[in-house]
């Protein structure tokens, strides 16, 4: 893990050296988006709308429009702006915690003692948790001035920013608005039906199913064969043509030719693709229906979820290979319209 802001934090007269680390990171299948047709990686240019060039970052400004006009600002303007020191967290004030409103929380950021002698950041961290008030921070970071809460977690001293005021929308919605009345019964009700629910939260009982059965799919793609040459897909850098604005040369063509001659050859050549036609063309939709039947499978069985090394067993390939049996039989006129589109 790597820190992304070292400095100190400033408490009276008291600086506790500290460095800057996330604290939480993101679980979701990170997707790139590709071309239908051939799986080619689609990428993006940054094209100038008047000379349509492509442009490189370092000749790249910052622009406000107002709707009318447009003022460019350069990175020596903004440079020259006056900021505050962007290695100093200050402690403003200490408040309860009840009053900082959920709201305002922004992103979490641990905090590590970096002193030859860690005592300041103890002595901060204990205080924190013995009075049980919570620090309310200014700092910058990232060229950004920001305000934060600084609070005991565990061990660790915590620093989360806090969104600004303005930053927070004021709506009025004329429902919330109505004079319907709710009766005492209906509360009465209504609360014994949150004491049916009411328990100590444990967060680490919550799973993201969607994320589970979305890493289901694609190893049972990948297991299934049916995926396409990562290097020759995506390996493409843009050719020295691209930065003078070309629009599909020669050059680009062959490049996805090629990724579709290696892909083929990776899978077993053109004959193996001439044979799976002969059976039917149903080789791809036949893995897909396999894989939609193993998915909906596995969710009626928790321990396998959980369980990543059980799909490469004999048995669970044994019985993959019975389901896709049981998709092929079943999926006739689906197998032929996908069998067409990947010829």
């Amino acid at each position: 893990m790597r820190a992304i802001w070292s400095g100190e934090i400033s408490f009276g007269l008291v600086g506790v050296p500290v460095k800057l680390y996330s604290a939480t990171r993101s679980h979701d299948v990170s997707f790139h988006q590709v071309h239908d047709d051939d799986g080619g990686r689609i990428r993006y240019e940054r094209r100038c709308d008047v000379c349509n060039r492509i442009i490189d970052y370092e000749h790249i400004d910052k622009a406000y429009d107002d709707g009318d006009k447009t003022v460019i600002l350069t990175d020596e303007e903004l440079d020259a702006l006056p900021a505050e020191d962007n290695d100093e967290v200050e402690v403003v004030q200490f408040v309860p915690g009840e009053q900082i409103d959920p709201i305002l929380l922004g992103t979490a950021y641990f905090l590590e003692p970096v002193a030859k002698s860690p005592k300041s950041y103890l002595l901060l961290r204990s205080t924190l948790a013995d009075s049980e008030l919570t620090a309310v921070v200014r700092f910058t970071l990232r060229s950004k001035t920001h305000l934060g809460v600084l609070r005991a977690h565990g061990k660790l001293l915590l620093l989360q920013t806090l969104r600004w005021p303005e930053d927070v929308r004021e709506v009025d919605f004329p429902a919330v608005n109505s004079r319907a009345k709710v009766t005492d019964k209906e509360k009465t009700m209504a609360a014994a039906l949150v004491d049916q629910f009411a328990g100590d939260f444990h967060p680490e009982e919550f799973t993201d199913e969607y994320q589970e059965e979305l890493r289901e799919l694609i190893d049972d793609k990948l297991e299934q064969g049916d995926a396409l040459d990562t290097a020759a897909t995506f390996g493409r850098k843009p050719d020295p043509g691209d930065e003078k604005g070309g629009s599909g040369s020669g050059g680009t063509v062959l490049s996805l030719m090629d990724a579709l001659e290696g892909s083929l050859a990776k899978r077993g050549g053109a004959g193996a693709k001439k044979s799976e036609s002969s059976a039917g063309a149903s080789g791809g939709a036949g893995r897909r229906s396999g894989t939609t039947k193993k998915t909906a499978s596995t969710k009626k069985t928790a321990p396998s979820k959980k369980t990543a090394s059980s799909k490469k067993t004999a048995s669970s390939k044994s019985s993959a290979s019975s389901k896709k049996t049981a998709g092929t039989s079943s999926t006739t006129s689906t197998k032929t319209t996908r069998g067409k589109k990947s010829a």
